[in-house]
């Protein structure tokens, strides 16, 4: 690429830290404008530390941030704003009360006053279908599918004609059409002179829309922005991981471990266990189970799972279609009207979560940072919280022990850490979610029900998840995996159920049919 270009964006030796824990260090990259560029790296590499510096919500220790050639005052929202840069974050971040147009003009930076519902509407309409959203600016956010949400999002973050938008993993939570439709919009921004600065994890998504890559790793910047033209998965790959890493056709990471597994990846070898007697019954039955409305979806209606020992059944489906209430009614915490839920031919209806868990129940939760963990509190008490929940709350409490125990256990699940100690807090994604993996998968887990495992996790902490759930399989137990990835079900699921509006739609079994199971996800075969 020549260098002729007014940067749209340039960061020069910026250096942010948390403690005693660099977060990136004296990165320097320039992005060209009117261009798509993707920031890849593995998970901690700081893609999402750089991310919230362009965008003024942390303020770095050390250098420089430059918007169109001006230099940005660092640590300022208003300020990264009024240059032009706004990021739209993984989390969906507008209240959910609000309707389409009032979200608009809660991004807008126009002087407020008062306005009815109607004008709002009128406002905004044009803005929206410029972006293509063509959902009633008076309908409300929590009532959209997630792919309008998040279009939505994109369009408050252009209402003040930004010309630099970042996205943080957008495609996290969207179907296979809905990441199309996300890409045919961002196409369209770079159309209309907008340059996009895309966080991603995925090799193949990365090279289906960016026209550059720039690589990060352990918040330094490795490569790029190289052309995409001149890519191939394997070469970007050997970029993110380092060499020896094998990518399937399609560009994701398929396997890094045994022979071709790097260095670094050999060390996160699963701790192996006894294989545990397997019995003739299910490990879970669901029996036509409904449930009340539920604060987390929709309620379930007459569904039925079955789950076998030695087992992975795959749940597929756009996000908010009763993958959550389905989770909920096997910990328990659903309200049931009917049905019957039975674990190992035991009937376990009526019984409380710390029963369930007595009973080889484990749950890697949907969100790790606020259900899976306390982030403020240690490594160690995280770990034992699931032993103290399965056992009497009158127990002995040896806290020096279970810090021993806990660092044994840690370091077998190869989580990088420096004390048991520290803060949950402190610890990458990655490191996070090996850490709530350390705790379910113990020896006495024979249920694991596994929500988005690998949401937000670069491609080798994702391939740790996936053999971790492989061996716990092999060993006799049986898995439920959530995901709303296809390719993460397609490429470790024995079975995959898709769910729709809280019902079971549809069971699929491998060579897995790409449409079938996305036309089943939207309601298009019906």
């Amino acid at each position: 690429m020549h260098r002729s270009f007014v940067p749209a964006l340039s960061c020069s030796g910026v250096t942010v830290q948390y403690g005693p824990v660099t977060a990136i260090a004296g990165l320097s990259i320039e992005f060209a404008p009117d261009l798509i560029h993707a920031v890849v790296g593995q998970n901690g590499a700081g893609k999402t530390t750089f991310a919230r510096v362009a965008a003024g919500l942390v303020r770095p220790e050390q250098g420089q941030i430059s918007v169109n050639g001006r230099p940005l005052p660092t640590g300022s929202v208003p300020n990264a704003r009024a240059a032009g840069v706004e990021l739209v974050h993984q989390s969906f971040a507008l209240p959910p009360s609000f309707t389409i147009a009032e979200a608009m003009e809660f991004g807008s930076t126009r002087p407020g006053g008062i306005f009815s519902g109607r004008s709002l509407a009128r406002r905004w309409k044009s803005h929206l279908r410029s972006l293509d959203i063509t959902a009633d600016p008076n309908s409300r956010i929590r009532d959209l599918p997630i792919e309008i949400q998040q279009g939505v999002e994109i369009a408050r973050a252009l209402v003040t004609e930004s010309k630099l938008l970042i996205l943080d993993e957008p495609t996290a939570v969207l179907s296979p059409s809905g990441i199309d439709l996300l890409f045919d919009r961002i196409r369209r921004l770079k159309s209309m002179g907008v340059t996009v600065v895309l966080i991603l994890h995925k090799i193949r998504e990365v090279l289906a829309v960016a026209d550059t890559v720039t690589v990060l790793r352990g918040g330094k910047h490795v490569a790029g922005p190289l052309p995409c033209t001149e890519l191939e998965s394997a070469s970007l790959a050997r970029l993110i991981i380092g060499d020896g890493t094998t990518v399937r056709e399609g560009g994701d990471i398929k396997a890094l471990t045994g022979a071709d597994a790097p260095e670094s990846f050999e060390r996160t070898a699963v701790p192996v266990t006894e294989t545990p007697a397997r019995t003739t019954a299910p490990l879970l039955e669901i029996r036509a189970v409904s449930t009340a409305p539920d604060s987390e979806g929709p309620p379930l209606s007459q569904i039925d799972v079955t789950l076998q020992p030695g087992e992975i059944l795959g749940v597929a489906g756009v996000e908010g279609n009763g993958q959550r209430t389905l989770v909920r009614a096997i910990a328990g915490h659903a309200d049931l009207i009917s049905g019957t839920i039975l674990f190992s031919g035991v009937d376990v209806t009526r019984e409380n979560l710390t029963e369930r868990r007595r009973q080889g129940l484990r749950i890697i939760p949907f969100e790790r940072n606020t259900e899976g963990l306390s982030l403020t509190s240690s490594l160690w008490e995280n770990w034992s919280s699931g032993a103290l929940l399965q056992g009497s709350l009158l127990r002995y409490v040896r806290p020096a022990q279970m810090r021993a125990s806990c660092d044994t256990t840690l370091s077998r699940w190869d989580v990088l850490y420096h004390d048991c100690r520290q803060s949950a807090g402190s610890l990458s994604g990655g490191n996070a979610q090996k850490l709530i993996l350390a705790r379910e998968i113990d020896d006495e887990a024979r249920l694991i029900v596994a929500a988005q495992p690998g949401r937000g996790l670069d491609v080798g902490a994702t391939a740790f998840v996936w053999d971790a759930l492989r061996s716990a399989r092999d060993r006799g137990c049986g898995v439920l995996l959530i995901s709303s990835d296809l390719d993460e079900l397609f490429d470790i699921s024995d079975r995959v159920l898709v769910m729709l509006s809280g019902r079971s739609v549809g069971e699929h079994s491998a060579p897995y049919d790409l449409q079938a199971i996305g036309a089943a996800m939207t309601g298009a075969n019906q």
